[in-house]
């Protein structure tokens, strides 16, 4: 517990004392969490970038994969085994871009706290004071806290200041600036409450404070969806074949847009449920950091994109290098098929050619016999031959003593 807590305060610390800045510099919870929100996402752009990288790189690779499981699709482990061949030879880390991808996770999670939170990152009270004062205020008014005591700092942040004779006397040594509490008022909508989801509820009432509440937490969904979807398509673009074409079949089919697919829709759904359940702040960072990513993210594929482009241009040079010399023999080959029918050719062999002239000899011989049997009226055996209907001409010495000429006569008597 204690190391946790320990590796929690890597990330707690430095970004609550920012967003404590920001708050105090600004007077306003909403614009210091929209600047919050930004600098985070700003911070953890390399990161995302490292992550853009290895998913371009994987998804670039598709065409080659689908291939090798078309030809091995028997052979799962051989299937395996030249998939990790690809990336290798092609220096792409298999799960490079999830990683990258999980790391701004692990940071996020933490930055939770600071948000809900407030006494202790943005007051900057002790743990004794943050329980003392929550305990106080629930004894005094216990209608403003929620059932759900993960927000209980929030509650108290938003109503200390009408405690703050009470919470002097209870809790010596407490600072005057907590007493004064927080305004988390951001264009009329309350960053503390949670938003409301059923409005026909009693307490759902058709004011801006509400709808604006009820809004923050669909735009971050919405957001989300967009951000998703323009990762998507950039990283598709990148998909081309041996020509260097972007093969947009490929693409669709793919695994990974398969899976990208149904995350594009999951995750939003989570993040609309959760910011039903939490403060609309924690919706509204989201949402801020969900329009930062749809901006750097075609940035990011557009800086990748020109080394893939080089490589694209290259590669459909060589494609059309390779159809020119192509047709070029092409066309060699048919000029001299053109020149030479027979084929015969300086590497003819002997034999070849000697078959080929005793072929053309028994040619005209066959057809000299064929001229001079015309002139005479000599009929030969393949005219007899053609006038039977067996094919086979009649030779008289092949005629047994039975032989009886009209046994196919068309009459019988």
């Amino acid at each position: 517990m204690i190391l946790a807590f320990k590796l929690s305060d890597i990330v707690t610390v430095p970004f609550g004392w920012l967003l404590a800045q920001l708050y105090h510099a600004t007077d306003n919870y909403g614009v210091a969490l929209i600047i919050f929100a930004l600098a985070v996402q700003a911070i953890l752009t390399p990161i995302n970038a490292k992550a853009k990288k290895g998913m371009m790189g994987m998804s670039r690779l598709t065409p080659k994969i689908q291939d090798i499981q078309r030809r091995y699709a028997n052979d799962p482990q051989k299937q395996q085994e030249l998939t990790q061949k690809l990336y290798r030879d092609e220096g792409v880390s298999m799960t490079g871009g999830c990683l990258w991808s999980f790391i701004p996770m692990l940071i996020l999670i933490p930055l939770y706290s600071v948000i809900r939170q407030p006494l202790t990152y943005i007051l900057m009270e002790t743990p004794e004071h943050v329980s003392e004062i929550i305990r106080v205020m629930k004894e005094l008014a216990p209608d403003i806290f929620s059932k759900n005591s993960y927000y209980d700092q929030v509650s108290a942040a938003q109503a200390i200041h009408l405690y703050a004779d009470q919470l002097r006397d209870a809790i010596p040594g407490i600072s005057e600036a907590t007493l004064q509490g927080m305004n988390f008022n951001f264009l009329g909508i309350n960053l503390g409450a949670i938003p409301q989801f059923n409005i026909f509820s009693a307490a759902w009432a058709w004011d801006w404070a509400h709808i604006g509440a009820f809004l923050i937490p669909c735009l971050s969904a919405g957001s989300q969806v967009l951000q998703m979807w323009i990762s998507q398509k950039t990283n598709n673009s990148v998909i081309t074949n041996d020509k260097g074409i972007q093969d947009e079949e490929t693409a669709k089919n793919s695994q990974a847009a398969q899976t990208s697919q149904t995350m594009m829709w999951m995750m939003p759904l989570m993040s609309l449920w959760i910011g039903f359940t939490l403060s609309a702040g924690l919706s509204l960072y989201w949402f801020i950091g969900g329009v930062f990513r749809m901006i750097t993210d075609p940035i990011m594929t557009s800086h990748y994109r020109k080394i893939y482009d080089a490589e694209d241009a290259v590669r459909l040079q060589k494609a059309m290098e390779e159809e020119r010399i192509e047709a070029e023999k092409e066309r060699v080959r048919a000029e001299r098929r053109a020149a030479n029918p027979d084929g015969i050719t300086a590497n003819t062999s002997k034999k070849k050619l000697q078959k080929q002239q005793r072929d053309q000899e028994q040619a005209a011989k066959a057809e000299a016999a064929r001229e001079y049997a015309a002139k005479k009226g000599i009929v030969t055996e393949e005219e007899e031959a053609s006038d039977c209907m067996s094919g086979i001409p009649s030779r008289p010495y092949c005629k047994g003593r039975n032989y009886d000429p009209n046994r196919y006569s068309a009459t019988e008597e």
